[in-house]
């Protein structure tokens, strides 16, 4: 088997032998190994370039053989598919699932339902808003292009009448069984039964009106939003509680099952990019993990929409992670600059463009962090926001 030094050597020698004799050579190893070089031949352009994009093809097919081996060998991992139950999880091994679990209490899915409420009457009515009348207070957060993106249809339309009155609808059927739904009734942090009612309630009578008038506008909507709003902070503590609930005892008990490989744990969270960003099984499940293995080992993945299949997603996605880990290493051993992007998500070519562009690397890092990957702490109330980078 030849050393990585001997390829090298013998690689040079080829390219000497050929430049100075202008004949085919080859060099044969101890195990029957050849490695030939040829002189220049006569083509096309487009057949030349055709010949040099075939390298990277190549390239490419043995990369993704790489791949599909890792996959087989990535262990152990947990994917997270973050669905409306509070998340999926799968835990796997060298590519098969061993246990496939919805720990989280329906419960979450109870409560967030009803909080969703006003999103809902606000996804039907807000293309009829008035983008000149929008309040002061809220003016000065909203991109004007954004507002006549939503609000295309302007006010004085009342096409949105027949879906409120369907939504109200549900809401009231909702209402009318609500105290057969058995929900928690703890006080500790509101009751959940009673802060459901206020919002459906409240939702009832604000539908009404804006019926009976066929306006929708602003200062209403804030209105009852900011009447809802603690109400809505309990339900969102139901949610929050189920959810540490569920998956603390799951992860436990998966911990105590795998032992000491749990050092070597990979997990995996599939989210849409609203929620990618302290995702809330990611917070969860970063207590659980070894500390020293977390800025490695969790990855919070952003999806354009629920994947059919998230497990072969995120092993897909995981091995070329960690593939890419151990050859940028390998490959760009002489460049750690270079090393560290090919193992992250800048892409490799960033650092040239940001040159010729006359950027900083130190000022276009900050303003990534401060647009692209900021937790947007985002108030129902007043669309006020605070943002926190990460």
């Amino acid at each position: 088997m030849p050393t990585r030094r001997t390829v090298l050597s013998g690689a040079s020698a080829i390219g000497a032998a050929a430049a100075l004799t202008g004949l085919t050579t080859r060099t044969a190893f101890a195990d029957g190994t050849t490695v030939s070089a040829t002189t220049a031949v006569s083509a096309t352009p487009a057949q030349a370039r055709t010949n040099i994009l075939a390298v990277d093809a190549a390239m490419r097919g043995n990369y993704d053989t790489l791949r599909a081996n890792v996959v087989n060998q990535l262990d152990p991992v947990i994917v997270v598919d973050n669905d409306m139950t509070g998340g999926t999880y799968y835990l796997v091994s060298k590519g098969t699932v061993v246990e496939q679990v919805q720990p989280v209490d329906p419960v979450f899915a109870l409560a967030k339902s009803i909080a969703h409420t006003p999103l809902g009457i606000f996804s039907i009515c807000s293309p009829s808003l008035d983008p000149n009348n929008i309040l002061p207070a809220q003016a000065q957060y909203i991109d004007p292009h954004d507002l006549k993106m939503v609000a295309f249809n302007g006010p004085g339309n009342v096409s949105w009448v027949s879906a409120l009155q369907a939504f109200s609808t549900t809401l009231d059927t909702a209402r009318q069984t609500l105290d057969s739904a058995n929900l928690p009734s703890d006080t500790t942090g509101g009751s959940l039964r009673d802060s459901c009612a206020y919002i459906l309630d409240k939702a009832h009578a604000y539908i009404a009106t804006t019926i009976r008038t066929r306006e929708f506008d602003m200062a209403g909507f804030e209105a009852f939003t900011a009447d809802v709003y603690p109400s809505i902070r309990t339900n969102m503590y139901w949610a929050s509680r189920m959810q540490i609930d569920g998956v603390s005892k799951l992860m436990t008990r998966w911990r105590n099952q795998i032992g000491g490989a749990w050092s070597g744990l990979y997990v995996v969270v599939l989210s849409m990019w609203t929620t990618y960003v302290q995702n809330q099984n990611s917070i969860i499940l970063k207590n659980f993990m070894d500390q020293k293995q977390v800025t490695t080992h969790l990855i919070d993945l952003m999806t354009a929409q629920t994947p059919s299949d998230p497990v072969h997603v995120a092993l897909d996605n995981l091995a070329r992670i960690v593939q890419d880990n151990i050859a940028a290493e390998m490959v760009f051993a002489s460049d750690q600059p270079t090393a560290d992007a090919l193992k992250d998500r800048p892409d490799l070519l960033s650092t040239e463009i940001l040159k010729l562009l006359g950027t900083s690397t130190t000022t276009a890092t900050t303003a990534s962090l401060t647009q692209g990957q900021v937790t947007q702490l985002a108030c129902p109330f007043h669309n006020r926001a605070s943002t926190m980078a990460v």
